[in-house]
């Protein structure tokens, strides 16, 4: 171990870290996520140079496989597979160049990586069950009683029945059944590994910086107070919009049209891009910088018709966004994908309270758009099981 190289890289750490604190007050969280990414990748090139191995090009390789699928098509499920292999990899990577080389700096990753682990194994499951059904009280506080508004206080109480049957299922059912308890464990644990992927990948987009370029930016509807008002949610989406175009038209002298879109449902008295254009003109919008999309239903459609609006428009040719809750934003652009608009997406913030509400919502709403896969996936896990506890019954529990 060399710990005067590991101290002087841990000063120097620090020193750039607390100037870039100091300089950028404003975007302390990403100054210190980048800063302290270069500054790994730089060390641990040092230990590669110092050994004379290659053993960093294997997360790097996953890391920039990433990178390419990524900014290719930002809103597919499979960068999230891509970005958890390469953190895996890369922490097989410091595991093994602690083990080799005795690095200090590696060695304190591994600790807290590992005090996570235990944290995590002896009290994330009542941790997470006291989360969800406190977190499902707030929410009835502020919410309506919809099913919507209810995910987390049923997960929280499906993640209960789960300990029950597990703790007291083996003590009721015969020996050779009880290989069938792991059909619900085993199911669960799929859907969390599925999960953990789908928010891994859906907060890495709510980092999307758009260039101040735009032409358009497509505002996603929602419901209307009344019929006719924009709601609270409705009106985050449209201050996001504008607080881009505001933005925009500082940095450039060219703003970008807002394409309100969103049509009338059965129970609205007027289109929800009319309501939201009325909004958007009283906060100061001229009414030329305002395009009306009303045939929309659903976020399919406001992408379907929003593109069809552009092109017309602009038929050589344009620069757009689009913007919703944040939560909203990965599964909108995944919609924007699947009609052809190659556009990203910027999120208006939600109260925190209903965070992972909306997040299981979204995560639902993917798991449906791929529902055959995951069924297989549900059948195979049974299948097999079923399997297994027969060949327990005929085979093993006769022999003993």
């Amino acid at each position: 171990m060399d710990l005067q190289r590991d101290l002087i890289a841990l000063l120097f750490y620090f020193v750039v870290l607390i100037g870039l604190m100091k300089r950028f007050k404003q975007q302390r969280f990403k100054n210190f996520s980048l800063w302290t990414g270069i500054f790994l990748v730089l060390y641990f090139c040092l230990l590669e140079i110092q050994n004379k191995t290659f053993y960093i090009l294997i997360p790097l390789f996953f890391f920039l496989l990433f990178c390419y699928f990524y900014f290719k098509e930002k809103c597919r499920l499979r960068n999230g597979w891509l970005l958890n292999l390469t953190l895996i990899s890369f922490m097989g990577y410091v595991t093994l160049i602690t083990i080799t080389d005795g690095s200090l700096i590696g060695a304190g990753i591994i600790a807290l990586l590992l005090f996570l682990f235990l944290v995590t194994v002896l009290l994330g499951i009542y941790a997470a069950i006291i989360f969800l059904i406190g977190n499902s009280f707030i929410v009835l506080r502020h919410e309506s009683r919809r099913l919507p508004n209810l995910l987390t206080l049923i997960l929280g109480l499906a993640i209960i029945a789960l300990i029950i049957l597990q703790t007291f299922g083996p003590r009721l059912l015969p020996d050779w059944s009880v290989i069938l308890l792991s059909i619900p464990t085993t199911i669960a644990i799929y859907f969390f590994v599925v999960f953990w992927n789908f928010l891994s990948i859906s907060l890495l987009y709510q980092f999307n910086q758009p260039k101040y370029n735009q032409d358009y930016v497509i505002v996603l509807g929602a419901g209307l107070i009344n019929g006719e008002k924009v709601t609270p949610l409705l009106a985050k989406r449209i201050d996001r919009a504008i607080q881009f175009y505001r933005e925009q038209s500082e940095e450039t002298l060219s703003p970008p049209q807002l394409l309100m879109s969103g049509g009338q449902g059965p129970d609205e008295k007027v289109p929800e891009s009319q309501a939201m254009r009325d909004y958007a003109l009283e906060q100061g919008i001229p009414d030329e910088d305002i395009i009306m999309e009303a045939q929309s239903t659903n976020t399919l459609e406001n992408m379907k018709f929003s593109k069809e609006i552009m092109e017309r428009e602009k038929p050589t040719g344009y620069h757009a966004i689009f913007t919703s809750n944040n939560y909203h934003i990965f599964r909108a652009g995944m919609y924007a994908e699947e009609v052809g608009l190659k556009i990203d997406g910027i999120g208006s913030k939600t109260a925190r309270y209903y965070l992972p509400n909306a997040f299981l919502r979204e995560f639902i709403a993917v798991a449906l758009m791929n529902k055959r896969l995951h069924f297989l996936v549900c059948g195979l896990i049974t299948i097999g099981y079923i399997a297994l506890a027969v060949i327990n019954y005929f085979f093993i529990d006769k022999i003993m």
